[in-house]
């Protein structure tokens, strides 16, 4: 079983650093576990493994700074990545999933999509696309970056701190924090059939893959 306390040990500052980054505005960054990765990177900061005024700073950089690299991105390509083709890295169906929520939420997209995987890489993507104003764009992507990393590093901090041998509890915590991270994402899915064959399509083609000789 994946051990997630042992990963960041490992990895430290640099390594958290490096994977809300990436997850923040990079296309391969999408799978990766920013929302469990802070929370229980704020969890060792209360056991003495890190140390929270850092571990916040450098997550609150490292978010802005992804969501700028992603808007530049978005900007500089441009419309040309709605005709890239789907590979393993690269499905067009994330882009348009992102693209619906920015067109519902506006702006504030930048700040909610941080609490959704999938649509937190490529909000800022689809803002550069759309050449929204970069102040504007920095605002939010401010705000959000704050919010997401200073609430999931504190509350894994003061879990820590408050509550009696919480590290039993670390798995069903993170389990939870999950499901409520990707319900937003899943919702649609299910909902919309095009989706939800896109889904079930990539599923089996994925353990058609893995059956092969």
């Amino acid at each position: 079983m994946f051990d997630l306390t042992t990963f960041i040990q490992a990895i430290g500052y640099l390594g958290i650093f490096a994977i809300a980054f990436a997850e923040s505005g990079l296309f391969i960054g999408f799978f990766l576990p920013g929302d469990t990765l802070l929370f229980t990177s704020g969890f060792l900061a209360s056991q003495g493994l890190l140390h929270y005024w850092p571990l916040l700073g450098l997550t609150f950089l490292a978010a802005v700074l992804g969501d700028s690299f992603g808007y530049a991105f978005g900007r500089k390509v441009g419309p040309a990545i709605f005709k890239k083709e789907d590979s393993i890295i690269f499905h067009k169906s994330h882009l348009e999933r992102a693209e619906n929520f920015y067109k519902k939420h506006g702006g504030k997209t930048i700040i909610l999509a941080r609490f959704m995987p999938v649509v937190r890489t490529f909000a800022p993507i689809l803002a550069g696309v759309g050449k929204m104003r970069y102040g504007s764009f920095l605002f939010y992507n401010l705000v959000g970056g704050g919010l997401w990393s200073a609430s999931l590093i504190t509350l894994g901090f003061y879990l820590g701190k408050k509550v009696p041998n919480i590290e039993y509890y670390i798995l069903p915590i993170i389990a939870v924090i999950l499901i409520l991270s990707v319900s937003p994402t899943l919702i649609p899915i299910i909902k919309n059939k095009k989706y939800r064959d896109q889904a079930i399509a990539q599923i089996k083609n994925f353990f058609k893959q893995k059956n092969r000789p």
